[in-house]
């Protein structure tokens, strides 16, 4: 093993900065001052360990073996990696119940594992500066995928679609901030050369709103699709780029003071010819690879390859055009075409080991930079910018404030969006830690800022859960069943859309329900769609713009479809049709603030599994499953969940709209059973089931299981069936069939023998409901949502030709 010693001097820096490392590895100061340190590398360095069984052949102690495992960078960043997330995880375990971010919880394991405990030791993350420098090449790496990801995900045209109040929000809280910010500063500094590019970047960093960040808060406090939330991500995605634009200024204007003018316009020249490059070729060529894949197909692995292979080099043109290096992966992830297929297929490949692997690493290996001992002697400079951060942060606060406030959104609402608007998190973290690690900032002003983050980082999320939870004005919202509609007032519907094949069960349902001019039916339609590849949600009412999602054009099929349906039933139909797009589990945002906004009295959605004509299962989606069980538990209106019936293949297409078999439309006759045990939802499918039986070609047979050996049920409820049962027999449009059954099988036996006498079954949920026409039953169950009986007539035992609706009361 050779060892070979050489001389490294350290970057020369300008005299506005005048620090640099000493040998000892203190700060010196000087005008242009060089520093020389006696480096020992061992070459070729040692990477792959020979293995465990080889070392512990070894003679020595078992620490002495460690020691030579621990040379090899392979497993000792392996064993680096996991002492990190199982501290982190251990951290989070205690602190989650503070509701602290994961953030803290990272940051906390990286100052237990740096300096700050082990003092002059060396520990086993920070054995050597080589373990600890390939420790943070690894975290610095996955935040490169972290702004590449982030620059896919943003929509920039956003910002051209916000309104007059989100752009005047999202520049003044920066602006102001900014100003207030270098004011302070001017005020309390003593040197005659104030307007430097140190204190420009820190003064920006300072006022700056990070879209990620943002996004991140928004996303684990679940208020992405909020009112709160949408309005947070839009001014934060314009006060990222009002950022990045002034302090690209602001570097161009100083270094034109400072090394004259010739130097700007050769960086200028340099960025224009970075940003064509981007723009002009490389985003024109992805636009060509998301032409070439077929619509609502996956995009070629090769395609993928190409985009995160120019992602990779982007870093090392920046850097031989002069580019601000962390500009590069952004700008290029910002060139990607948002959305599938393309940028969702992005962001599901490389997400994961970004957001699992590589960012926790990359804030713990942030933690670990931090001292807090150097507080003890700070400077005069640290002490001013500490200053004017503090300064900043309460400026910015009382603008995002104020602005909101004096737009009539409520106290509690403006106090949220202000705490939203001045969160902290990674991306500040990450740039303090590179102007730590570039001898920009010394390490007490890194100490200062760092605790302002920390700060922020873990009051905002608590205050903002607790000053706002957009469910509380669902309490608010005025009750409303399919029994508090007379049969002739109109009924106000909404059908959530997953699958093309949903379309044409739901036109069945509302065909049944018989609307007419005298009885109209208020329809609204929910496509929803999952987020992939974009870090907004959006909302989209069709009725209010000609255009649909461009990327999908599924929502314009289905809008089609439904004002089809309309025109085919004018005047007793009338159709509004909505796409949304968001993460699945706040999916019931969008639905309940729709039932809100609609005044809906019954919501129909799909249920989770639909099978073939042989009865093979054809899909399961247990997204949907969540998101219909999570609506049964809160319900913000009476909802039916809409088991299918086993059908030939439908087809979808823009020219032919939707084609079934088994419309209503064609049949002479359409057969409805309403299977009625007692209670609440037994009495809102009632309800539905008459408001069907007034059309001719519906025949309604409702049949009452009624438990033998005299058993009885609660007195109100009794009461409240007899009622509703004696207006059922005095219907003669309704056929009354009274059936006593003594335990479930005798009552699965009975359903078998006229299932197929009826092309649709409604049915109650009877959540939880012990009953003695089910005994027996319960310990087959399988699905929670649909209920006993329902999940009995959904059985492909049964045949499964009928579709089954399973009704739940508000």
């Amino acid at each position: 093993m050779k060892l070979h010693l050489f001389t490294q001097q350290s970057i020369s820096l300008k005299p506005r900065d005048k620090m640099a490392y000493s040998n000892s590895g203190s700060y010196t100061t000087g005008n242009s001052t060089k520093s020389e340190a006696q480096i020992c590398l061992k070459f070729p360095p040692k990477v792959s360990s020979p293995g465990l069984m080889a070392l512990w052949s070894d003679k020595g102690q078992n620490n002495v073996k460690l020691g030579k495992l621990m040379e090899y960078s392979g497993p000792r960043l392996q064993i680096q990696m996991v002492v990190t997330f199982v501290l982190t995880q251990a951290i989070h375990s205690v602190l989650k119940h503070l509701r602290l971010p994961m953030f803290i919880s990272q940051i906390l394991a990286g100052m237990i594992l740096g300096p700050m405990v082990f003092k002059g030791k060396s520990s086993l993350i920070t054995s050597s500066d080589q373990s600890v420098a390939v420790l943070g090449t690894v975290g610095a790496i996955g935040y490169m995928f972290f702004l590449f990801l982030s620059g896919v995900k943003m929509d920039v045209g956003m910002t051209f679609r916000s309104g007059k109040k989100v752009i005047c929000i999202g520049v003044l809280t920066v602006v102001v901030p900014l100003m207030s910010c270098l004011i302070t500063a001017k005020s309390l500094s003593q040197e005659s050369q104030f307007f430097t590019n140190k204190r420009v970047f820190l003064a920006v960093t300072y006022s700056a709103t990070s879209f990620p960040v943002i996004h991140c808060l928004l996303s684990e406090l679940k208020l992405l699709n909020s009112e709160l939330g949408r309005l947070g991500l839009s001014a934060a995605l314009i006060g990222e780029i009002v950022a990045l634009f002034l302090l690209t200024i602001c570097q161009w204007v100083i270094d034109g003071l400072e090394n004259g003018w010739k130097v700007v316009v050769s960086n200028f020249g340099f960025f224009t010819v970075y940003f064509v490059i981007v723009v002009f070729w490389f985003r024109p060529v992805m636009k060509w690879m998301v032409r070439k894949t077929p619509e609502g197909g996956q995009i070629k692995n090769s395609y993928l390859y190409i985009v995160i292979g120019a992602f990779l080099v982007s870093h090392k043109l920046a850097e031989l055009l002069k580019v601000y290096i962390v500009f590069a992966p952004f700008l290029v992830g910002l060139a990607v075409p948002d959305g599938p297929p393309l940028g969702s297929a992005l962001v599901e490949k490389l997400e994961p080991i970004v957001e699992g692997l590589f960012m926790p690493l990359f804030v713990t290996t942030c933690g670990m930079r931090i001292d807090f001992s150097y507080l003890k002697n700070y400077g005069s400079f640290a002490e001013d910018q500490a200053i004017s951060a503090v300064v900043t942060n309460f400026v910015k606060f009382g603008v995002s404030f104020l602005l909101p406030f004096l737009w009539n959104i409520p106290i509690r609402d403006s106090l949220a969006f202000a705490f939203i608007m001045l969160n902290k998190g990674i991306v500040e973290m990450a740039a303090y830690s590179f102007m730590n690690d570039t001898l920009v900032i010394s390490q007490d002003m890194f100490a200062f800022v760092t605790i302002i983050v920390i700060l922020i980082a873990s009051i905002v999320p608590i205050l903002v859960k607790t000053l706002y939870d957009p469910s509380s004005k669902h309490v608010r919202y005025l009750k409303k069943s399919i029994m508090d509609c007379k049969l002739n007032d109109e009924l106000r519907i909404i059908g959530c859309i997953h699958v093309p094949a949903n379309v044409n069960s739901i036109i069945d349902i509302l065909n049944a329900s018989c609307p007419t001019r005298q009885s109209p039916i208020a329809l609204s339609v929910l496509h929803l769609i999952k987020l992939s590849g974009r870090a907004t949600p959006l909302f989209i009412a069709h009725e209010k713009q000609s255009k649909s999602l461009s990327h999908n054009s599924y929502s314009e099929n289905v809008v089609l479809a439904f004002n089809r349906f309309e025109r085919d039933n004018w005047g007793a139909v009338s159709v509004k049709s909505f796409t949304a797009v968001s993460p699945p589990n706040l999916m019931y945002e969008d639905i309940c603030n729709l039932v809100m906004d609609q005044f809906t009295s019954f919501l129909i959605l799909p249920f989770h599994r639909r099978r073939h004509v042989d009865g093979s299962v054809e899909s399961e989606d247990q997204t949907v499953r969540r998101l219909n069980f999570n609506i049964l538990q809160k319900p913000p209106c009476s909802v039916g969940i809409l088991v299918e019936g086993q059908r030939h293949v439908k087809c979808i297409n823009s020219r032919d709209h939707i084609h079934d078999q088994y419309p209503l439309a064609n049949s002479s006759t359409y057969t409805i059973a309403m299977i009625f045990m007692g209670g609440k939802d037994d009495w809102e499918a009632l309800a539905l089931a008459k408001r069907m039986s007034r059309e001719k070609s519906v025949k309604l047979t409702v049949i009452q299981f009624k438990a033998g050996d005299g058993f009885q049920d609660d007195d109100g409820d009794r009461m409240m069936d007899k009622q509703l049962l004696r207006n059922v027999k005095e219907n003669t449009s309704i056929t009354y069939i009274e059936k006593e059954v003594k335990d479930g099988p005798e009552t699965l036996t009975y359903l078998r023998s006229i299932v197929d006498d009826y092309k649709l079954f409604i049915v109650g949920r009877r959540y939880k409901r012990e009953d003695p026409q089910t005994v027996g039953l319960h310990e087959w169950s399988e699905f929670e949502d649909i209920g006993i009986i329902g999940e009995l007539l959904s059985s492909p035992d049964f045949g499964g030709k009928h579709s089954v609706l399973i009704v739940r009361h508000q």
